[in-house]
């Protein structure tokens, strides 16, 4: 892929190469995602982050990867905000906020509207999810995270062991990662799903094409034994016609220090898109685990930025450009690795 200038909409623009280029570069920026250095190489941007759906860390970590390279942001974080509510037609709203920035983040509730937006669009758009379809840069930072997690056991993504655990129908962020896992070898997914949602038979239909081993369970404990990632996703509430019937699926597939340790290797790494729904009744990821050292949520939030700073320096053609205006930090935060 050439990325300068590219939207990013879909996970099936990548292949191989553009991913290792894209983590080599995410990589080289880890000091500055970590606040060892600045750079100011994007001052002067501006990063349109137009949110029609509610997001906490997509949308944050959007914006601060942008102000980390040095640029600024302005946003919509809601329709209820924006002209969207008095008839304006995405096509519009793309030719007038093209006009205000440099580079559009979107998300949409409506499958395919940030690819129709794109299209109107002047400037480069980046997918920041597109209702139950895809999120892209999601599945960019979840495999950044599993080849991160895998190097420290001496493993790599070929010959992956992963379950995928939750409302495996409307989750855009399994539907992105499943895509990108066909690109690599002796990968084996273990789909861990009510069967009402179980992945549906055009993801489940690339997997088998791209020779990848599939088992499918409806129960939790047979499913997450020899495993060397568990990725675990809450139900997607928001997507159900009825919310009533989303209530029937909660607390089925809830992990807790007791199943885990009963059931996992002692190295599996646990993960989840967030958020984790932590009310009575859901629950999928316990408090209990907070203290595991192989949760690896957190982290995994964290390799949003970086993975973000990496695409924006790309999309914009200034990879080359950001040590040329580098500098250490003058101020100190604790507890920051």
């Amino acid at each position: 892929m050439d990325f300068s200038g590219s939207h990013i909409l879909s996970i099936d623009q990548f292949d191989r190469s553009d991913i290792d280029h894209l983590f080599s570069v995410a990589e080289s920026l880890e000091p500055y995602s970590l606040r060892k250095k600045v750079t100011r190489v994007l001052e002067g941007a501006i990063l349109g982050n137009m949110f029609f759906e509610p997001s906490t860390r997509t949308r944050i970590s959007f914006g601060a990867a942008f102000n980390l390279l040095g640029g600024a942001v302005r946003e919509t974080s809601e329709v209820e905000s924006s002209s969207l509510t008095k008839g304006e037609s995405l096509v519009d709203t793309a030719q007038v906020l093209s006009g205000y920035s440099d580079i559009i983040v979107m998300r949409h509730p409506e499958e395919g509207s940030v690819e129709s937006f794109s299209q109107a669009s002047r400037v480069p758009v980046i997918n920041g999810g597109d209702g139950s379809n895809e999120h892209p840069t999601q599945a960019l930072l979840d495999l950044y995270t599993i080849k991160k997690e895998l190097e420290t056991n001496h493993k790599t993504i070929d010959g992956l062991r992963i379950a995928l655990v939750g409302d495996l129908k409307f989750g855009r962020a399994v539907h992105s990662l499943s895509k990108v896992l066909c690109l690599y070898q002796d990968v084996t997914i273990n789909l861990i799903s009510p069967k009402e949602l179980r992945l549906v038979d055009p993801y489940l239909n690339s997997l088998k094409k791209a020779g990848i081993t599939i088992n499918e369970f409806e129960n939790l404990e047979e499913g997450i034994a020899e495993v060397d990632i568990l990725y675990m996703t809450r139900i997607q509430e928001e997507r159900f016609k009825n919310k009533s019937d989303a209530k029937k699926y909660k607390g089925l597939l809830s992990l807790n220090e007791k199943i885990y340790t009963a059931n996992c290797e002692p190295n599996t790494v646990i993960m989840h898109p967030l958020p984790r729904d932590s009310r009575q009744g859901a629950n999928e990821l316990d408090a209990d685990l907070y203290n595991n050292p192989n949760l690896a949520i957190f982290r995994q939030a964290d390799n949003g930025v970086v993975i973000r700073m990496a695409l924006f320096a790309l999309v914009l053609g200034v990879v080359d450009q950001i040590d040329q205006t580098s500098r250490d930090v003058n101020w100190h935060t604790s507890k920051r690795h």
